[in-house]
């Protein structure tokens, strides 16, 4: 909001200038104050709006649960039991994390208990990620100004403001975490008893005046968990959008700079569009790394409320 708020003043300021702040603020943040899809009274305080983040959860929910659907009851209508195609590969993904993930963190007493959640992570967050670098409402917003022309109240004037990634929202990355730590809390109540698990937080025979310092420190890193689950995902998904952002205004700030769009063409062919691609290379990498470190962390942390030891 700040930046966002420094970019209109300073853009008042400057009349007709690029304002590479605002720009890419516009780019990577949630709808929710200017451009809300469905705008709804707020309840309690609280704004429900539908904004741009919302609109992606849904949109990604859809296709993950549309797609692994129809997969898995194609292959079941199959007369051979060795899967082809894209289920062979989803099928790879699934006995991976189930196997290498999953199981050596929860044991095998409860590894079909949580393989479920954990699949879900992996291939929520995943596709999350992965939807956030296709350049799809940047193409809608091209044609919207060029042939569609619609008006500034209209949907497809709104949907093309605010970030794709909503992996990028932190709301977004600590509701995650938030099911990952009532996981923990669950794990370790079926596994020990709801009285027990609590107790099982520090280790037992101690001095009891260790226990005044030990408390507070085990209550602390169990919200540290969540907390850090919440930020290590937003903060790389939104760093990188913000470095190709930045990188590619280079074209348009020297372009101003020297008065002349070519000096602009040329940085971008020289400079912007080669780091541009390097970078949403290493995305490609990221993407892929930030679903698996979820899902793992998730698993260690579900593994050590079932099998406690200090």
């Amino acid at each position: 909001m700040f930046a966002q708020e420094h970019g209109s003043s300073a853009a008042g300021q400057e009349a007709g200038k690029f304002d590479p702040g605002r720009t890419i603020i516009e780019h990577v943040a949630n709808s929710a104050h200017d451009h809300p899809l469905i705008h709804l009274p707020p309840i309690f305080g609280i704004d429900f709006s539908v904004t741009k983040h919302v609109f992606m959860l849904w949109l990604v929910a859809a296709i993950v649960f549309t797609v692994v659907t129809l997969s898995v009851r194609r292959y079941l209508k199959q007369d051979r039991l060795i899967p082809a195609g894209f289920m062979n590969a989803l099928e790879a993904i699934v006995v991976f994390i189930r196997d290498t993930i999953v199981q050596p963190n929860v044991g095998r007493k409860w590894v079909q208990t949580w393989t479920p959640l954990l699949l879900t992570f992996f291939f929520f967050i995943l596709s999350a990620n992965a939807i956030g670098l296709v350049p799809l409402f940047d193409v809608i917003a091209l044609i919207d100004r060029f042939i569609l022309h619609s008006s500034p109240d209209s949907f497809i004037a709104k949907v093309v403001h605010g970030g794709t990634t909503a992996t990028a929202n932190f709301n977004v990355t600590a509701a995650l975490a938030m099911i990952t730590f009532s996981a923990i809390i669950i794990a370790g109540s079926r596994a020990h008893g709801f009285v027990k698990h609590w107790k099982n937080i520090v280790p037992h025979g101690l001095n009891p005046l260790m226990y005044v310092l030990l408390v507070p420190i085990e209550i602390i890193g169990m919200f540290v968990k969540p907390f850090a689950l919440t930020m290590r995902l937003a903060a790389n998904m939104t760093g990188g959008h913000i470095a190709i952002l930045a990188i590619l205004s280079f074209v348009f700030l020297f372009a101003e700079m020297f008065a002349k769009v070519v000096v602009g063409i040329g940085v971008g062919f020289i400079v912007s569009v080669p780091l541009a691609v390097g970078i949403s290379a290493l995305e490609i990498i990221v993407i892929l790394v930030q679903a698996y470190v979820f899902t793992l962390l998730s698993a260690v942390f579900i593994g050590m409320a079932i099998h406690v030891h200090h």
